[in-house]
């Protein structure tokens, strides 16, 4: 049996014996396999990731809560005597000074109340008068018998009686002066006065429902928030761990206004309320702010930041960095020396800026993915770039 090896098929394979006596013919044609090996294929290059060097830093911490602006000082103005409002005496809108006069009710009748009560004390005075000088006369005459004891007896319980009637009309004399000071409606404090319904001949009742007018004092003006109790006691753990030092006596309050402007001006937290409400689980805080060019107004709604003190040691993780579990724990992807990429589980605690603030879980030096974490799975060998400046932009 002679086989047939073609010189091209020598010439690719320079390095092959050809064995005439090992090729096989399949269906009486000689089949000859190639024996060129294949050579192995280049292992891909690292993936690019950046990385983020964790350090311990000073970071103000603040606490971001809805707020609703709340009068410094607010004064409902009802009439304390009954009658019809004669004059109105202020702009409304405007701003009145405590002891301003409002309104003038009608005075004629409580004029004259006051005229005769102060005419009945001067009579009840002329009677005392009377009832005491004929005291005197008797006490001179009970000693050699000229009066009886019992007239003496008489004369004295008749002079306390007279004494006791000067007493009531001074009283009636002083509640008719009230009344008729009354009459003379006035601003109990500084403020600025809203929009009234009641008009000259207007008939007012005394202690009525609806207030007549109503004078709101606006610089300062607080600023109550809520805080979870969660929050305080964090906040007071915090504080007691000395994690957090303050900056004075009073936390300081920002104020971002309903069009997500700033306010300008800071305040300061003045109380927090003493009891928590069962049914939301917050407790108020308020605080006080400068208002002096009136921008803010009872019943406006607000956000409140309130800067608790800073953190000397605080660890920060970009916001981009931080992944989950199907079970909710949160962790994190970082590189070792090696270049070589671990899960590393944390706790965060509350949001600082773009960050998360870290509790547990990582230390100083640590290096994070920040950007292409989807490319660098645990145990994969990657190429870590240094960031410095971590923004929030979608990974």
């Amino acid at each position: 049996m002679s086989v047939f090896v073609s010189r091209s098929w020598l010439m690719f394979c320079p390095s092959e014996l050809v064995r005439y006596g090992k090729v096989a013919l399949l269906g009486g044609v000689a089949v000859l396999g190639g024996c060129q090996k294949q050579a192995p294929s280049a292992p891909p290059p690292p993936q690019r990731v950046d990385v983020q060097t964790i350090h311990p830093q000073s970071v103000t911490m603040e606490t971001s809560l809805p707020g609703r602006v709340d009068a410094y000082e607010q004064a409902m103005i009802r009439p304390q005597v009954s009658g019809v409002i004669v004059s109105r005496n202020f702009e409304q809108g405007g701003e009145v000074k405590a002891g301003q006069q409002l309104y003038q009710i009608y005075i004629a009748p409580f004029q004259a109340a006051y005229d005769q009560a102060k005419g009945r004390l001067m009579e009840a005075q002329a009677s005392a008068t009377r009832a005491e000088l004929q005291l005197k006369r008797y006490r001179g005459l009970v000693g050699p018998r000229a009066v009886s004891q019992q007239d003496y007896d008489n004369m004295v319980a008749t002079t306390r009686q007279a004494e006791a009637q000067v007493i009531q009309a001074k009283a009636a004399l002083e509640s008719a002066a009230v009344n008729l000071n009354y009459t003379h409606v006035r601003a109990p404090i500084d403020g600025r006065i809203g929009r009234t319904l009641y008009t000259e001949g207007t008939l007012v009742t005394a202690n009525q429902a609806q207030p007549i007018a109503v004078v709101t004092r606006l610089d300062p003006i607080y600023v109550d928030v809520n805080l979870a109790a969660e929050d305080m006691l964090r906040l007071r753990r915090e504080m007691a761990q000395g994690r957090l030092e303050r900056t004075g006596n009073d936390a300081v309050v920002s104020i971002e206004l309903p069009d997500g402007t700033s306010y300008g001006q800071n305040g300061r937290l003045e109380l927090s309320e003493v009891t928590v409400d069962p049914s939301t689980g917050t407790l108020v805080m308020r605080a006080v702010m400068p208002n002096a060019e009136r921008l803010l107004l009872p019943g406006m709604f607000v956000h409140a930041h309130v800067r608790e003190g800073s953190d000397p040691r605080a660890l920060l993780v970009s916001q981009k960095a931080l992944q989950r579990t199907p079970k909710g724990d949160a962790y994190v992807l970082t590189v070792d020396d090696q270049k070589k990429v671990h899960m590393q589980m944390i706790t965060v605690g509350r949001s600082v800026g773009s960050s998360w603030l870290v509790t547990s879980g990582l230390k100083d030096g640590d290096r994070v993915i920040v950007s292409g974490v989807q490319k660098a799975p645990p145990g994969a060998k990657v190429d870590p770039h240094d960031v410095t400046n971590v923004t929030d932009e979608a990974r």
